[in-house]
């Protein structure tokens, strides 16, 4: 997370590090099935650094992955076809990775967090819609964060073009995918 006209480098004078707690964080995503329905999943395993500046934000980066053998749509067999060939190939890609270039304060509490996100072997430039929601200490003595974040993205920009044509028309699968992280991240002592 840096300012749109001055990239600033993980770990810059005024910011602190900050772990992504896996345990309470959620990367899920939404996409329409067969044009009439919702089907949601999340990724289970996720980590990442936030170098946190509370007085700028926008001077703040942050890195993030998520194991793709971890998706959770509730069914196991539509899992295991999301981890094949057929889609994200999970062996040969085990990632998706985000790695932050700027951040532009859009509001109050509101940023807009532009990086590369990284799937499939394919690296495209997304923009986060982020709202920050403070700090608070925890009952062990630490410091968290907590934010949330969405986008949408086109599943074909990143190689993922599996799909079947319905006979009624259109697709099983839609190309727009929309993503929604809900993050805590604790301080690094």
């Amino acid at each position: 997370m840096a300012s749109a006209s001055n990239p600033v480098a993980p770990g810059a004078t005024g910011t602190v590090l900050y772990t992504i707690d896996p345990a309470h964080t959620m990367v899920e995503f939404t996409v329409r099935h067969m044009m009439v329905t919702t089907v949601k999943g999340r990724f289970t395993r996720v980590s990442g650094e936030i170098w946190f500046d509370e007085a700028d934000p926008t001077r703040s980066s942050v890195t993030a992955s998520v194991e793709v053998a971890s998706i959770d749509t509730g069914d196991p067999n539509r899992d295991t076809h999301l981890r094949s060939a057929d889609f994200f190939e999970a062996e040969k890609y085990p990632t998706i990775t985000f790695t932050s270039r700027r951040i532009e304060k859009t509001g109050p509490d509101t940023y807009r967090v532009i990086g590369d996100l990284t799937m499939h072997g394919v690296t495209r430039e997304v923009v986060f819609d982020a709202t920050y929601f403070g700090q608070a200490k925890d009952p062990w003595g630490g410091t968290r964060i907590g934010l949330s974040a969405t986008t949408t993205i086109n599943r074909r920009d990143f190689n993922l073009n599996w799909n079947v044509a319905l006979e009624a028309g259109g697709v099983l699968v839609s190309d727009q995918v929309r993503i929604n992280l809900d993050v805590q991240a604790v301080r690094k002592q």
